[in-house]
């Protein structure tokens, strides 16, 4: 997914200089002893994160992110988050417009050495616009997109950053939800679709038709699955969101120098199928170990077939994710989650029954519980408050009634002559 990606970029910027939000702690050591089964005293304290925040992982890199994922996974299928979780997520915005992708302190301005990304911005703009009532926060943060665009039309994960294919299709998600045409955003006489043409490969050779990450040093282009996914859903100007498309038969990788931005999405979706063809997973290579199933961007293309050519398009990576994406999901938390109900969502897939698992349940249970779950709880709460039971009332109204019963009947008989 973008933000695998897209961290590693975040990380690299940490380590050149750039600062990380710090998380408050206190390190003083303990002037008593510690109680049996405390960490000792000089133990370093474990962080702790914000309730309101789904995962308990650090949030760093992809706080806003997964929390973006998760309401908007909670929005299709009807659940309402919790206020404070959509607080929180409003609190990590800066005055410009921007997002951070993790504020530990709020309440402090941002500066030059807050981490604003567009990944993590265009994220929160989707999800604000799905839940509503937000329409300032999400207008103010497409504005921070624009003023970030580059002279090729397209987005880079930090500002000034260079294009590449996931941070651009975000963001042309973000401009879409929030009702912008994509293709009239400019820059330099350049949209975002253009940029994306560019960073398409021609279907001649091999991996005809996936799109890069973003050109190698020496300016190659070089196949991308993760990049793929995301230039379908860019090229076709759709967000992370999407219901099934039109049922069509699967097309061919077709050139014809710059492809349009539909051509580009048919191009990247035969690579896609051709790549899940054998075993119906996607493949993560990673230097010196043993290729591993790729279970997020599996995800992810089943999105992209989905939302190009309907579900069927996706039935094969969507049956291999409903038989082995659980313990995947339970590792990874709120983002896994809520790709997979994403993914279920683009198909027509229940996801209360996703091969026997309850993703939304599991979801939920990340994060603060959302607003009906709350409700139902204090409900119960409230009928649980008192020591006696209702059939305790139940009895006593009776035993009350049968007594009432008999004063009325012997009333109504009256003394005898």
């Amino acid at each position: 997914m973008y933000v695998r990606r897209s961290a590693a970029v975040l990380a690299a910027a940490v380590v050149i200089g750039a600062a990380a939000p710090a998380i408050a702690a206190d390190s003083a050591p303990s002037a008593s002893p510690s109680p049996a089964g405390s960490p000792s005293p000089s133990a370093p304290a474990k962080p702790t994160y914000p309730a309101e925040l789904y995962g308990t992982t650090d949030p760093t890199y992809d706080g806003v992110w997964r929390q973006s994922l998760a309401m908007l996974a909670q929005n299709t299928v009807g659940v309402k988050p919790a206020p404070k979780a959509v607080d929180w997520l409003l609190t990590q915005q800066c005055a410009d417009g921007g997002f951070a992708p993790y504020r530990a302190d709020a309440a402090a301005d941002c500066d030059a050495k807050t981490l604003v990304d567009t990944n993590n911005t265009a994220a929160a703009v989707q999800a604000l616009v799905a839940l509503g009532g937000h329409d300032g926060a999400a207008s103010k943060a497409v504005t921070w997109l624009k003023s970030v665009q580059n002279k090729d039309g397209g987005w880079g994960y930090m500002p000034g950053g260079a294009s590449d294919t996931n941070s651009t299709s975000v963001v042309i998600g973000a401009l879409a939800a929030a009702g912008e045409k994509p293709a009239d955003v400019h820059k330099g006489g350049q949209s975002a679709y253009d940029a994306l043409s560019k960073l398409a490969l021609p279907c001649k050779g091999d991996d005809g038709g996936a799109f890069a990450f973003q050109p190698d040093k020496k300016g190659k282009l070089l196949a991308n699955a993760d990049a793929t996914a995301a230039g379908v859903l860019g090229s076709l100007g759709k967000g992370l969101v999407v219901s099934p498309g039109k049922e069509t038969p699967a097309a061919d990788c077709t050139d014809g120098g710059y492809p349009s931005s539909q051509q580009a999405a048919v191009n990247g979706a035969a690579y896609l199928t051709e790549a899940l063809a054998k075993d119906g997973h996607l493949t993560s290579a990673l230097p010196g170990a043993e290729d591993q199933p790729d279970y997020g961007n599996t995800a992810d293309a089943v999105v992209a077939l989905a939302a190009l050519s309907g579900a069927d398009a996706a039935e094969k990576p969507l049956r291999w994710l409903e038989q082995n994406s659980a313990k995947w999901a339970k590792q990874s938390g709120p983002a896994a989650y809520a790709q997979l109900i994403l993914a279920a969502h683009a198909t027509g897939t229940d996801p209360r029954d996703f091969g026997g698992a309850d993703l939304v349940k599991q979801l939920n249970a990340t994060g603060p519980a959302p607003q009906a779950a709350a409700k139902a709880t204090n409900e119960e709460k409230t009928k649980d408050d008192s020591p006696f039971g209702v059939w305790w009332y139940v009895g006593i109204f009776l035993v009350v009634g049968i007594g009432i019963g008999f004063l009325l009947s012997g009333r109504k008989k009256g003394p005898q002559a």
